[in-house]
């Protein structure tokens, strides 16, 4: 049986659907990511999957449990970690990580060993109040108070926002151990780079579903050629490219823009002519692999609406 199990669930505030006839399936020991910009409505779907919200229509199962029937016996056997810090600022590293294992009845010292290697970089600090702790150890934290009374499945929604990048990468080591441990594990992320950190990812954009796969066979299906531009005037060089007869799409990535052309014929050369005639200098344009975000940015531009 799957670990998670989404069935046509669809939710909406008022006017405003949030998730619109999703339907996911999510194996045991899966480390799987929802990925999408804010708005996705992945805060939505995790909200219900952990028994905090109905459903509209549809219906969902977690561990075998329906998340409507039998939230009861289902919020003793999730792990949740929210995307805004929600620990007792006033109360010690130590003094939440006991709460919270009371709350489910167990203590630290039954199941210290789920969260040892975690806890380690915090016991220094055992003694401060959570409120004064970096971002970085926040989430170390949070995610010790999930796991500390050994849920089956995990779900942590956002935990690397406003994080800094170290922190980000040690916490995804960490998530990556747990899965190892064969802990089935669903995190949502607006950040494209990390969806390679999961075993598969689906792509979320205003409540629906872009794709379901592997990192790695979401991004085979970018088709087109993609090339990354530089130039000295970045805001001209943009509104140029995305004026250009040659140019499907265009957006910033980093310090280059990312261009996706219409034919596989436009060369190097064309693009650069192109732009000289605009009176750009010192341009830099070369070929490049498409990597995660390239894929979900065409993915969203083959589900907008035309005029």
């Amino acid at each position: 049986m799957d670990a998670i199990i989404i069935e046509n669930v669809s939710k909406s505030y008022g006017a405003i659907p949030a998730v619109s006839d999703v339907s996911l399936s999510i194996k045991p020991g899966e480390l799987f990511g929802l990925i999408g910009p804010d708005g996705a409505g992945k805060t939505t779907l995790f909200k219900i999957l952990v028994t905090l919200l109905l459903p509209d229509t549809g219906r969902a199962t977690v561990a075998g449990y329906d998340v409507v029937k039998d939230y009861k016996t289902l919020r003793k056997l999730v792990g949740y970690m929210p995307g805004r810090f929600s620990l007792y600022p006033d109360l010690s590293v130590q003094e939440n990580l006991a709460f919270f294992a009371t709350v489910f009845g167990t203590t630290i010292r039954q199941n210290y060993h789920l969260i040892q290697e975690i806890y380690a970089q915090l016991e220094p600090f055992k003694n401060r109040r959570a409120g004064q702790l970096s971002g970085g150890m926040k989430q170390k934290l949070a995610l010790c108070c999930a796991l500390i009374h050994k849920p089956d499945v995990l779900f942590l929604d956002e935990p690397t926002t406003g994080v800094d990048a170290v922190s980000r990468k040690e916490f995804w080591d960490m998530l990556r151990q747990l899965n190892e441990r064969g802990l089935t594990t669903l995190v949502s992320t607006p950040y494209m780079d990390e969806a390679s950190r999961c075993d598969r990812v689906a792509f979320m954009q205003t409540g629906t579903v872009l794709a379901v796969d592997t990192p790695l066979a979401i991004t085979r299906r970018f088709k087109k050629r993609l090339y990354a531009v530089r130039a000295a005037d970045t805001y001209s060089l943009i509104h140029d490219l995305r004026l250009a007869p040659f140019t499907e799409s265009c957006y910033a990535f980093g310090e280059f823009l990312h261009l996706t052309v219409k034919s596989a014929a436009v060369t190097e050369e064309q693009i650069g002519r192109y732009l000289r005639e605009k009176n750009h200098r010192t341009i830099e344009i070369h070929s490049i692999q498409p990597g995660i975000e390239d894929t979900f940015m065409a993915l969203m531009t083959q589900t907008q609406p035309t005029a």
